[in-house]
């Protein structure tokens, strides 16, 4: 009987890491493709629209006041940039005046956002951020999101096509000292933006990604505007769901930015990806649920132990561990262009194994802690405990 049950783990094991393998060679292909078809001219400086950037802030992210400076400085003729805060005594206010001291010629504002929409803050500031925004065409990104001086001209650009309603970014990044910092960069770049390029190749991007949300004001209203989204966690893909299904499409641009990552604990990494995962799992739980069929190092771990150390899943083990190499090379180094991966690789190991408990624990509950705050998932939207 024992022996019965371990052939049966056996098949299922190797199964998976085959599926496991089909899929990061997707990912390789899904790197190879964007890399291909990465624009390498710019579009012209008349040819672009007026932009708002629009700016929520709650509290002080690493190295915010640098971030904020790379949006003060980009090559593009006609943009404004609008931060909003809830609390009057928000330590992010005291980063937004120095920057409006550094650049007084820069149109910089700020607006203190008193009403509560909804449980996700960020969202409902931005639905009172955008009553004092002047332009058609929005650009959105998190606190902690560093860009280079083309960015809004990479964002903006593919805009001139009535049918794209939005444009995302990649990112890469940035760590601290700690390993769970580390191991955060290290997953960003080879599973979760992995994951990015697959979906792009296999079926075309149908989210956004709160690095970067660009699009036109009439798109946003025609989808019920931030208001409809301001009990959302995961309202960046909610808002390119939404879109597609109006029937516009979601792109991705040629432009890569930076998130800088805190000085994360080992606990603190684990707590982040918990909420990561749930919020995923809540908001696509079909393709959350096959994400069991990625986690390619722990089953040919698997495999091998209950081929009882064969050869073959020796060899399978080590076919693996070149393919996910492979991975982390032409997405991480390549297509993000992150030079930290390679140097961590490493620690791929551990975050591959640290993967599958994470994926187990999305589904013993629903709560979430962000931003200081504890909440209840139900149907992807927030209810504050």
């Amino acid at each position: 009987m024992l022996l019965q049950i371990i052939r049966v783990l056996q098949f299922v094991a190797l199964a998976g890491t085959l599926a496991s393998a089909a899929y990061y060679i997707i990912c390789i292909w899904g790197a190879i493709s964007f890399l291909k078809h990465r624009k390498n001219a710019a579009a012209r400086l008349e040819d672009l629209p007026p932009v708002s950037i629009l700016k929520p802030l709650r509290g002080i992210d690493p190295g915010m006041y640098e971030s904020f400076r790379s949006y003060c400085q980009q090559d593009y003729p006609h943009y404004e940039i609008i931060f909003g805060v809830s609390e009057p005594n928000d330590p992010a206010i005291a980063c937004v005046q120095r920057l409006q001291q550094e650049f007084p010629r820069r149109n910089i504002c700020l607006v203190h956002c008193e009403q509560k929409l909804g449980a996700n803050v960020k969202v409902s500031n931005l639905a009172q951020i955008l009553e004092r925004a002047q332009n058609e065409h929005l650009v959105v990104s998190d606190s902690d999101i560093r860009v280079t001086s083309d960015y809004l001209r990479a964002v903006a650009g593919p805009l001139a096509d009535p049918q794209i309603g939005l444009v995302t970014c990649l990112y890469r990044g940035v760590a601290c000292s700690s390993v769970g910092s580390r191991l955060e960069a290290l997953g960003i770049a080879t599973d979760f933006c992995a994951g990015v390029l697959a979906a792009r190749q296999l079926e075309g991007i149908r989210f956004g990604l709160g690095s970067t949300l660009a699009f036109r004001r009439r798109d946003l209203l025609s989808v019920g505007g931030f208001e409809s989204l301001a009990d959302y966690l995961a309202d960046d893909y909610e808002l390119g769901k939404r879109i597609t299904l109006g029937g516009k499409k979601v792109v991705l641009s040629d432009a890569v930015v930076e998130s800088f990552l805190p000085q994360y604990s080992f606990g603190q990494f684990l707590q982040h990806q918990l909420r990561w995962a749930r919020t995923l799992r809540a908001s696509r739980p079909g393709g959350y649920f096959g994400l069991i069929l990625t986690f390619g190092f722990p089953w040919a771990l698997l495999t091998l132990f209950c081929s009882m150390g064969a050869a073959w899943a020796w060899y399978l083990l080590g076919a693996m561990v070149i393919i996910k190499i492979a991975v982390a090379y032409s997405v991480g180094t390549r297509s993000l262009r992150d030079p930290q991966v390679m140097q961590w690789l490493w620690l791929l190991p551990i975050r591959d194994l640290v993967a599958v408990p994470i994926w187990i624990g999305s589904y013993t509950g629903s709560q979430v802690a962000w931003r200081g705050d504890l909440f209840t998932l139900k149907d992807g939207k927030l209810a504050r405990n």
